[in-house]
């Protein structure tokens, strides 16, 4: 029999990223639970596992990967190094009609290479089955307390990105009980707010109902978690349906305001819609009452749901202040009155060791049952944006885009 043979791409996006779709040891699972597959791995000098760890588990190390049937990245591909007539499966940001990445697109098509994006993988329930968002989410949370502790002068967490693993970054959170007894707000419900919450139990915060966290005091720190109806309602005062808000977000306001004067620090990890409304307005964060000194923004929305997040920060130089008065950027912990905001936009990156094994457990548990097995249930199919040289019917709404006739 035939084996379906799959290949580890080497990144070749700038900046460098070091994650992998699938560590050696993952590799090594994939191969032993589907013996119809054969992984061969392009070596790489930036990936977080050396090609050593690869060759120690006898996964096939080569540069070239012409005999495979499959190419699996995480970032976007150079257009250079696409390689026609291959299935590709990466995180092509196409899917919104991203200006920059229209060329990627147009290239795609002219050389009959069928992309399946992992954004596009979703379960019969239309939700995502394979994505790095609680790390974004684990990340996120220890860099909002790493920022917090250094802002308050009540702790130094050694940076995310300086650790090993999620393991080595774990040693840290026993600095974390020098905490005084503030208020964290964590709005979302989906990977990346677990993550985050995953985060602060593990550093001992406790969770507290959204009642007790407005009207209660506390002698230790606290955190609650916020969904879309704690903190929206209908412009019309209709009763909150979650469905009607996601199919009209515009119809909608924010109620934020009522948590502006308890919380101390803001960690976001809700989707945001742009016709959504805003958590609270620029005039909000010149109100004395205005008590969020520290914003960990790790859906980083740049001009999106808080209006301090003016721009995406960067691993080596994670945190900036906004101060409320002027509306202008300054260098982090220039002030105590300024709003300290962190606003990296690649936070897996800071953990691809980690971060990279959990993602190699969803394509083990997701994808390869179906790419084996001939994708009976169409799973593969219903995330294919491009096969045969065209856009499949599911995504003919990029046409305009991909010929480069989108209305500007």
């Amino acid at each position: 029999m035939k084996k379906l043979v799959v290949g580890i791409i080497r990144e070749g996006k700038n900046p460098p990223d070091k994650r992998v779709p699938l560590t050696p040891l993952k590799c090594q699972e994939a191969v032993t639970v589907f013996p119809e597959l054969e992984i061969i791995v392009q070596p790489s000098a930036i990936r977080s596992y050396t090609d050593q760890e690869y060759r120690d588990l006898h996964i096939r190390v080569q540069e070239d990967l012409s005999e495979c049937d499959v190419l699996m990245g995480v970032k976007e591909v150079p257009v250079p190094d696409l390689i026609p007539d291959k299935t590709y499966f990466f995180f092509s940001h196409t899917i919104k009609k991203q200006p920059h990445n229209q060329p990627l697109l147009q290239a795609i098509l002219k050389k009959n290479i069928t992309l399946i994006d992992y954004e596009t993988l979703t379960n019969a329930k239309g939700e995502r089955t394979v994505a790095f968002g609680r790390y974004a989410g684990i990340v996120g949370a220890y860099n909002g307390m790493m920022t917090y502790g250094k802002k308050m002068k009540l702790f130094e967490l050694h940076p995310a990105h300086l650790c090993l693993d999620i393991e080595d970054m774990e040693e840290e959170y026993f600095k974390v009980k020098a905490l005084p007894p503030i208020k964290i707000a964590v709005t979302g419900g989906g990977r990346v707010a677990q993550g985050i919450m995953e985060v602060l139990d593990k550093m001992g915060i406790r969770k507290v109902s959204v009642y007790d966290y407005l009207y209660h005091a506390f002698t230790q720190p606290v955190y609650t978690q916020l969904h879309s109806s704690d903190y929206n309602r209908r412009r019309d005062g209709r009763v909150w349906d979650n469905v009607d808000f996601y199919r009209n977000p515009h119809e909608y306001e924010s109620t934020f305001e009522k948590f502006i004067p308890v919380t101390d620090v803001l960690m976001a990890g809700a989707y945001w819609n742009p016709a959504a409304p805003r958590l609270f307005a620029v005039a909000d964060m010149q109100r004395p009452d205005f008590k969020i000194n520290t914003i960990a923004d790790v859906t980083c929305d740049v001009d999106g749901s808080i209006p301090c997040t003016k721009r995406a920060s960067s691993i080596p130089d994670p945190v900036y202040d906004y101060n409320p008065f002027t509306q202008q950027l300054e260098p982090a912990f220039s002030r105590p009155e300024n709003i300290t905001v962190m606003a990296v936009d690649n936070l897996p990156c800071e953990l691809p060791r980690s971060a990279s094994r959990d993602f190699g457990r969803q394509l083990i548990d997701e994808v390869f049952p179906h790419l084996v097995n001939g994708d009976p249930q169409g799973i593969l199919a219903r995330a294919t944006i491009t096969q045969n040289g065209k856009l499949t019917e599911r995504y003919a709404y990029l046409q305009e885009y991909a010929l480069g006739l989108e209305r500007q």
